[in-house]
């Protein structure tokens, strides 16, 4: 009988013991890749601009990073639809904004998020990471329509790229906020107003080029570097001096993705829509990403 009862007793010991066992291996899955992420997107930067353009800064990042020229935006080939396709992790299907310039959603989101609209990235990390800071920097006014403005410890509409740049760096060193999105106008404007694949074009891709140098510069004055990644991606392309169609010069995108964690893969031979963006930026964080979300993280970026 007392046999009988030890052995119980060690039965009831290993099961007890069981969980922490099993916490280590679970916690270690859980691990976030980075502390801190920044998303950079450039309006109107076309993948097709590398086959011309000077861009040392952002050729660095791909040699020492993964990249993908071969990115797609979603249709139409227009800002406020793939914008808000690569903050929701979804398409226009289910978001609904699906214009140029949509304000709202032309079509019913499928979801309603706390923050009032279909749930981004930013509402994410606002629900599960309730102590990170998180800030938005951009220059087109339209970008405020697309994020939960409630949600985040910067909103900033800057006049110019640079002024967006400076305002963004200043947030994200002193603050060192979890996530950052950093919205850049050129080169849209130029090709809109001179056109796609021209010498003016090219120097506006080539000064965004510049502004991404004079981030990472800084990023690894501070340290921070070590610890953050660093997302480059564009909304569209163009074609003469417009978008919003079905060529791939229009919905063509660069993808690039440098930083912590990310080893030298270069050119990434598999599929990216705009909407894997968001997806991606959740795993590096270790969020739950909700079941209306399509976006699929590109795994193949990093080390395992």
């Amino acid at each position: 009988m007392k046999q009988n009862l030890s052995i119980f007793i060690v039965v009831l010991i290993f099961i007890g013991l069981l969980p922490s066992c099993q916490s280590p291996d679970k916690k270690e899955t859980s691990k976030q890749i980075a502390k801190y992420v920044i998303l950079i997107g450039s309006d109107g930067f076309g993948a097709y601009a590398f086959n011309k353009a000077k861009v040392p800064n952002l050729r660095k990042m791909m040699k020492e990073g993964a990249y993908s020229l071969h990115a797609r935006s979603v249709l139409p080939s227009s800002s406020a639809v793939n914008w808000a396709s690569m903050l929701m992790g979804s398409g226009p299907e289910l978001h609904g904004y699906t214009e140029w310039g949509s304000k709202v959603p032309e079509l019913p989101s499928r979801v309603i998020g706390k923050g009032g609209i279909y749930p981004t990235i930013f509402s994410l990390i606002d629900e599960q990471l309730p102590d990170e800071k998180i800030g938005v920097s951009y220059k087109w006014g339209g970008i405020k329509y697309l994020f939960e403005r409630t949600m985040v410890d910067l909103d900033f509409n800057g006049k110019t790229d640079k002024e967006t740049v400076e305002k963004a760096l200043d947030f994200i060193i002193n603050e060192k906020p979890a996530f950052t999105f950093i919205h850049l106008d050129e080169p849209d404007h130029a090709g809109h107003s001179i056109g796609h694949d021209t010498p003016e074009y090219y120097e506006q891709v080539e000064m965004i080029d510049g502004l991404v140098g004079d981030i990472v510069n800084r990023l690894v004055e501070t340290g921070m570097m070590e610890d953050t990644i660093i997302i480059f991606s564009a909304d569209h392309g163009g074609i003469n001096k417009g978008h919003g169609g079905k060529t791939l010069l229009e919905v063509e995108i660069p993808w690039i993705i440098y930083g912590k964690g990310i080893p030298a893969k270069g050119k990434l031979d598999t599929s990216i829509i705009t909407y894997d963006t968001a997806a991606t930026i959740a795993k590096i964080l270790d969020l739950e990403q909700p079941q209306s979300w399509i976006g699929r993280p590109v795994i193949q970026a990093f080390k395992n």
